[in-house]
């Protein structure tokens, strides 16, 4: 049973993948501190890249909303969030540069165009697309903190921030401007923002997938 708001229905649609998602190898290693740092590293060059399109969604919510609070907060994300990731990628890689976008795999292009691919869609439909990448990464680094050794695990800094109570805020503000939508959409832009969530849900998966192995193209 769900409380009726959109994200919590959109969670329940999506949460097999998430359960998915902590049993892969690459958040496994991240729990331990195992994982090999070239598989971290490659993982972070593809976020940094994924980044840039994905600043662009969040501001193309932005300029759709109608409530300025909302707005504000959506710029804040875009502005102040995606900061918070490049610095964290500027420590890890130890000023190793960013590559261009042709330097994606094809797991990361995908991702990307799928939410370029919203970009026209009504304002709902874009926010639901992007509410993944808060939503996971808060529940995923949550999950990581409660078992890791942070007297040990290099990857000490990435966990950290993803549990830490400051992204938590802007997930739940992330989560209630969608549900603030979804109660003002129709029925079928509510079953439309679920399924672009699920198949957001789906990228992440496909994301660390891609880290853990090297993805290249076979082409």
């Amino acid at each position: 049973m769900t409380d009726g708001k959109w994200s919590s229905q959109a969670w329940e649609a999506a949460e097999h993948i998430y359960k998915e998602i902590l049993r892969h190898p690459f958040v496994e290693g991240l729990v331990t501190g195992r994982l090999d740092r070239k598989r971290f590293q490659f993982y972070v060059r593809q976020d940094a890249l994924y980044l840039r399109h994905y600043a662009k969604r969040l501001l193309n919510v932005a300029i759709r909303l109608e409530d300025k609070s909302q707005m504000d907060d959506f710029i804040m994300f875009a502005s102040q969030g995606v900061h918070m990731e490049e610095t964290l990628h500027a420590g890890f890689l130890a000023g190793e540069p960013i590559p261009d976008d042709s330097a994606m795999t094809p797991s990361c292009l995908l991702y990307t165009s799928v939410l370029d691919a919203q970009a026209t869609e009504p304002v709902e439909i874009i926010a639901a697309s992007v509410l993944p990448c808060f939503w996971i990464y808060h529940m995923v680094g949550t999950h990581i903190h409660s078992l890791y050794d942070p007297a040990t695990n290099p990857y000490r800094a990435w966990i950290e921030q993803y549990a830490d109570e400051e992204f938590a805020r802007w997930t739940r503000r992330a989560c209630e401007i969608c549900d603030s939508l979804a109660e003002k959409a129709t029925e079928d832009t509510r079953r439309r923002m679920t399924d672009i969530f699920v198949r957001c849900t789906k990228m992440e998966w496909l994301f660390w997938d891609s880290a853990w192995n090297l993805e290249k193209w076979k082409i």
